[in-house]
């Protein structure tokens, strides 16, 4: 009897196993399927970018985006063999586009956090940053964000981003304020409506060259943060396609010449802004 039920165990597995590998080239196949064979089938891919981030997604005189990310964007597309094309979203509105499958991939200067990898998939960094504070030029005073945690006192930040959080996780006296993108928040600053501003240091970089007389960076790092292209959660074979062309990608000679072009050259191409 326990012989008998081996036999029909061991069948039964058997037939499992034969299932198992007639079945292994659709489940592969339609594993394949998603964000990568859409892409192939347009001819395009569909970027989802937040212009005011500089220097790595503006709007230039003619109305076309132009920065960092651009650039890495241009270099997937041109890797896949297929167009880029743009569309415009405020920060907070990326990751809802990208649900609703307006756009294929974000790349707009997102800080990889484990509260936006329950929602979105991320690549491997493809840049490392960090916040600083932001102040008047006239603040003779502030040498710290320690300075500014006072009562009295008021500290901005783009709404939606890790510099928010930040804010609210180190500053526990002064007033937090929010404005939708990092232009108007710096502007709130300039017009004396806020004390300081946090944000990545390649932003405030930029803001600074802009404007020299009035505000300065203060660029001791409060945090280090990675930058990564978000994609629609799980989609393993986009991610894994993504972190196959950094690899590459980054430190090539086009990448390079990206970086030096809109992390250090800011004066050069400051004109082409609208």
């Amino acid at each position: 009897m326990v012989k008998g039920n081996m036999r029909r165990t061991g069948k039964f597995f058997l037939a499992l196993l034969v299932c198992a590998l007639l079945a292994g080239p659709a489940l592969t196949a339609e594993a394949a399927e998603g964000t990568l064979d859409g892409i192939a089938k347009a001819g395009k891919i569909v970027v989802g970018s937040a212009p005011g981030y500089y220097p790595f997604e503006m709007m230039d005189k003619k109305g076309e985006f132009i920065g960092y990310d651009i650039d890495v964007a241009r270099a997937i597309a041109n890797a896949l063999g297929v167009q880029a094309e743009f569309r415009q979203f405020e920060f907070a509105g990326l990751i809802p586009a990208l649900h609703a499958g307006e756009i294929d991939i974000v790349i707009a200067g997102m800080s990889i956090t484990g509260k936006r990898a329950l929602s979105v998939s991320f690549s491997d960094p493809y840049f490392e940053t960090g916040q600083v504070l932001m102040v008047r030029k006239s603040d003779n005073e502030t040498k710290s964000w320690k300075d500014l945690d006072k009562k009295g006192k008021k500290v901005a930040t783009p709404q939606g981003q890790t510099s928010a959080l930040l804010a609210a996780s180190i500053f526990k006296e002064a007033e937090l304020l929010h404005f939708p993108t990092f232009p108007e928040t710096s502007l709130a600053l300039v017009n004396g409506q806020v004390d300081g501003v946090i944000y990545d240091q390649p932003g405030i970089l930029v803001y600074e060259a802009r404007h020299p007389d009035e505000v300065r960076g203060i660029h001791d790092l409060i945090s280090l943060e990675n930058l990564g292209i978000a994609v629609r959660l799980n989609d393993y074979a986009m991610v894994q396609w993504l972190n196959s062309f950094l690899y590459q990608y980054k430190g090539s000679p086009a990448e390079l010449a990206s970086r030096t072009k809109w992390m250090y050259n800011i004066k050069d191409w400051l004109k082409e802004l609208e």
